[in-house]
Parts: structure tokens; C-alpha cells; sequence
């Protein structure tokens, strides 16, 4: 079985600033470094980074055994690209502001996906959710034990998810796991882990380097 994993890096971090925040160095390391050196020793047959176009030539430099193709305008569209370029029977997809990714749950993600097809790494909420009007009038407070936060990576066979990615084309889900949800097919969780946040802020980027650091 030929695994690959593709590695989304096609934002414009414009919530986190000035600056591409993978592009930012922890420990002297850029986030996008440690996202795919943690892919690197898990057995995939590649490495599919999808990255916006302003960052393509720095990540030539600083990323080896990668290929790198450009993403898209929306994240979907860079999925996509990764797809149509991946020779693999199973593929992994993985946001690149996530560095804090384990080896134990690639590896277990990796063994499921065989077995169920389409899966996700999910953590159980803690928090108490709130339904909310418009007014911001609290409607309800819903039953939080059935309730999960979606992580990456997340895991499929190859042609379920390309077909998938052909079917809803020109369309902007934030997930590929909510994309094979809308057509049907069931996909399963895999437990996460609290520390594998995604670096969106200034913020996260500290909380990074303190778990990294830890």
C-alpha cells in the first residue's frame, strides 16, 4: 500500500499579520519545517506540500524531499491540486500550521484509514457550547457529550476522496472530511490530542513554542 500526505500551506495568514505564519521560526526553525519533518519518518511514499505562490521559492530552500505544487484560491482548491499530482492508494491531509502533530497518532491514523476508508482526528469538546440568536440571545445550551473538535490530519482512500473533490468542485468546504459527509459517506474519528493546535495568531505561536519547548 503506497501512502502520501498532503500538506496545506495556501493561506495568506491574514489573521496572524504582516508575515506568512509558517513561515515563522520557533527555535530557529520554521513552523512549516516542523509540520513536515513530522511526516517525514512515518513510511509515506511523499510529500505533497500545497502552498500559496509568495512562499514557494523559501520553501525550495528550506524544505527537502517535498514536492511542492501551488495551491489554490480557497483551501479546497489546494486539496485538489494535491490530489490530482498524488500516486497513492491512501492519503493523509494536513494543515501546515499544525507542527504540534505526533508521530503515535500519524501512525494510528495512518492504520485506520486502511480499515475505514475515511477518518479524522478529533478531540472531545470540554468546553459548554452555546446555541446563540442573531441578538446574541443564548437559545440553548446543547449536550456536549456527543460533541468533537475536528483536527487534521485527516485520512481517506485515494479515490474516494478525489472523486469526492470531483464531484463538489467550485464549492469552498473548509474540510475534506465535511465534503465526503455531504455526499454520503461515513467517515470516523481517531483521538487527537489537545496539544496539536493550529497556528492562526500571534498567540498560538507562543503557546507552540511552550509546548515545543516543554
Amino acid at each position: 500500500m503506497k501512502f502520501s500526505v498532503i500538506i496545506t500551506a495556501g493561506g495568506t495568514s491574514s489573521r496572524f499579520g504582516n508575515t506568512n505564519k509558517l513561515l515563522e521560526k520557533i527555535n530557529g526553525k520554521e513552523v512549516i519545517k516542523y509540520t513536515v519533518e513530522a511526516f517525514s519518518n512515518c513510511g509515506f511514499d511523499e510529500i505533497i506540500v500545497c502552498a500559496n505562490k509568495s512562499i514557494i521559492p523559501e520553501l525550495n530552500s528550506i524544505l527537502n524531499g517535498v514536492r511542492i505544487v501551488e495551491g489554490g484560491k480557497t483551501r479546497q482548491e489546494s486539496v485538489y491540486n494535491g490530489l490530482i499530482v498524488a500516486n497513492c492508494d491512501y492519503i493523509l491531509i494536513h494543515d501546515g500550521a499544525r507542527p504540534l502533530i505526533s508521530h503515535d497518532i500519524i501512525k494510528n491514523t495512518m492504520q485506520v484509514v486502511v480499515e475505514k476508508k475515511a477518518v479524522s482526528v478529533t478531540t472531545k469538546t470540554i468546553d459548554t457550547i452555546k446555541e446563540v440568536d442573531e441578538n446574541g440571545k443564548i437559545i440553548k445550551t446543547i449536550d456536549r457529550s456527543k460533541l468533537y473538535n475536528t483536527q487534521t490530519p485527516q485520512a481517506f482512500e485515494y479515490n474516494l476522496i478525489k472523486e469526492v473533490h470531483e464531484k463538489l468542485k467550485g464549492q469552498s468546504f473548509t474540510d475534506d472530511a465535511g465534503m465526503a459527509e455531504h455526499l454520503g459517506y461515513n467517515v470516523y474519528t481517531v483521538e487527537g490530542d489537545y496539544k496539536n493546535i493550529k497556528i492562526t495568531t500571534k498567540s498560538d505561536l507562543t503557546i507552540a513554542r511552550e509546548y515545543l519547548n516543554g
